[in-house]
């Protein structure tokens, strides 16, 4: 496939390598210094687009590939308030849309086993809590994978009214610390205490490998599919 790199960080480095090493060819390398050389680019110069940007130029990064009938995959946080119009348009546009707070499959195995733990700890006794560690270098707080946990959570606990920012909270809200430190790719940690114990499910990315894995995989499923996807889908067809 001829793959369009949104965000030419990290992250979209990482992708790139992967990409080649699978087979791929890259046909553009986007970040902020070179936005104008998208309007060069043909409109079969294009298989799929990857978009691993910043929250202020997600929206705008994916309207501009719907419109052009590009697939995109993006993995980009802090944006998400602008998510319903985009499934808008990609309906309009008849295009295609994949969305993960995070392409781990680690994660979202964690994600599953986070909601089930989340039932069974109903009417138990147990106040839950999380804390995301990332590297200095990200964004936004919470993390897109904390809010993700957490709505799980909110979703599967019946004394939870909603989550929030630590040092908000408070009795009926799940509070999330969010920390920034080093080169962390990122460490979610949920958990649960009580007077008598303390239970915690942890998981620890190691690099960034995992995450691009995910989002190159997800790309070469997309391509020729029309819609809103997620990674329920993509692991609904690996299973």
């Amino acid at each position: 496939m001829k793959i369009l790199l949104l965000g030419y960080g990290k992250m979209g480095k990482t992708i790139e390598q992967i990409a080649i090493g699978r087979g791929h060819t890259i046909s553009g390398r986007i970040d902020i210094n070179n936005r104008a050389d998208l309007d060069q680019l043909a409109d079969d110069d294009v298989d799929v687009a990857i978009e691993f940007s910043a929250p202020e130029a997600a929206f705008h990064n994916i309207t501009y590939c719907l419109k052009r009938e590009w697939p995109v995959v993006s993995g980009t946080t802090g944006w998400l308030d602008y998510r319903p119009e985009i499934e808008l348009l990609c309906q309009e546009t008849n295009g295609a849309f994949f969305y993960a707070s995070n392409y781990s499959i680690g994660v979202n195995l964690f994600f599953k086993l986070s909601k089930q733990l989340a039932k069974l700890m109903n009417g138990q006794g147990y106040k839950p809590s999380m804390t995301e560690i990332h590297h200095i270098h990200k964004l936004d707080a919470p993390s897109g994978t904390a809010i993700t946990l957490a709505e799980d959570v909110v979703s599967e606990m019946h004394d939870l009214q909603d989550w929030k920012l630590a040092p908000e909270g408070g009795a009926g809200y799940l509070s999330i610390t969010a920390e920034r430190e080093g080169e962390v790719p990122g460490t979610h940690i949920m958990r649960y205490d009580s007077d008598v114990d303390t239970i915690e499910i942890v998981h620890t990315a190691h690099s960034r490998q995992g995450f691009a894995l995910g989002a190159v995989v997800s790309a070469e499923w997309l391509y020729g599919k029309h819609g809103v996807f997620g990674m329920n889908d993509l692991l609904s067809h690996l299973e």
